[in-house]
């Protein structure tokens, strides 16, 4: 059993994708859905997946809930929810009881586009994770270099809430340096509470050119310091889509991790960590 714990989908005919700008993302700028995603998943020999929120709306949770509910390749969802509202708890408790709530595994906020790079530390999201974690959800990490200080304060200040960092907080694998992102990365990874997904890494290095052996530097950093216990595979379709093929993206992560380290990245950590 092979999960990819983070990928996502749209329908631009609901709601537009703001995001999605440029001549750059333009291979973006179409519908995906799950049953897009399933023969590449079938393909690859997954047969579970986390399906993660893309914008900061409220309906979108509800709907990809139904989703989860509607198809068995989604074992989970991580939402959005506002995290800032003193009712957040109450939300949590409603999305919950929404059908397909019992899949409902975490919450996450795009820290990223915060101009604040200490939005993690203000007192109201500090009750919403303190919300989060007494829902027993996750909350995933999607975060920067300059926000990872942040994030470490974070966990060291929830210890019963476990932190997802997406997508190895994005180093600069394009410009193949490693400092100041993987002292940052182990900091954080030295907290018990944190977990890494190995996922997002191609479309951080150059999109038209990558190699396997550009990745590596940066997944080895990340298998050292989290552990195979604590990292998962996560394919970030179709974002993906920009730097490579599904199968390409599966291949990589194949060759990055070692034989003995395949289950803990490919299935039991994320089926672990989101309940699945």
């Amino acid at each position: 059993m092979t999960v990819d714990a983070h990928h996502h989908v749209w329908d631009l005919s609901v709601r537009d994708q703001d995001w999605i700008t440029g001549p750059g993302l333009r291979a973006l700028r179409r519908n995906f859905g799950v049953e897009d995603l399933r023969p590449e998943a079938r393909a690859a020999g997954v047969t579970r997946t986390v399906l993660v929120q893309t914008v900061t709306v409220p309906e979108e949770t509800p709907e990809f809930l139904a989703l989860a509910d509607a198809h068995d390749l989604v074992a989970g969802v991580v939402g959005w929810t506002d995290l800032t509202d003193p009712a957040v708890a109450d939300e949590l408790a409603r999305l919950r009881e929404l059908p397909g709530g019992a899949h409902l595994k975490g919450i996450r906020h795009q820290v990223q586009a915060e101009p604040d790079p200490k939005w993690l530390l203000r007192p109201d999201v500090h009750r919403g994770l303190a919300a989060v974690a007494e829902t027993g959800l996750v909350y995933d990490l999607v975060v920067r270099t300059h926000q990872l200080p942040s994030a470490v304060k974070a966990a060291e200040a929830h210890p019963g809430l476990t932190f997802v960092l997406d997508h190895l907080g994005k180093p600069p694998i394009a410009s193949g340096t490693l400092d100041p992102w993987a002292g940052a990365v182990r900091a954080l990874a030295a907290l018990p509470n944190t977990v890494c997904k190995l996922s997002g890494m191609v479309t951080e290095a150059d999109p038209a050119s990558w190699t396997v052996q550009d990745l590596r530097p940066y997944a080895e950093t990340v298998l050292d310091a989290f552990g195979p216990d604590r990292l998962m595979f996560g394919s970030d379709w179709p974002v993906c889509l920009l730097a490579g093929t599904y199968a390409d993206v599966f291949d990589a992560a194949g060759q990055l991790i070692g034989p003995g380290e395949r289950t803990q990245v490919f299935e039991t950590t994320a089926t672990r960590v989101y309940g699945l």
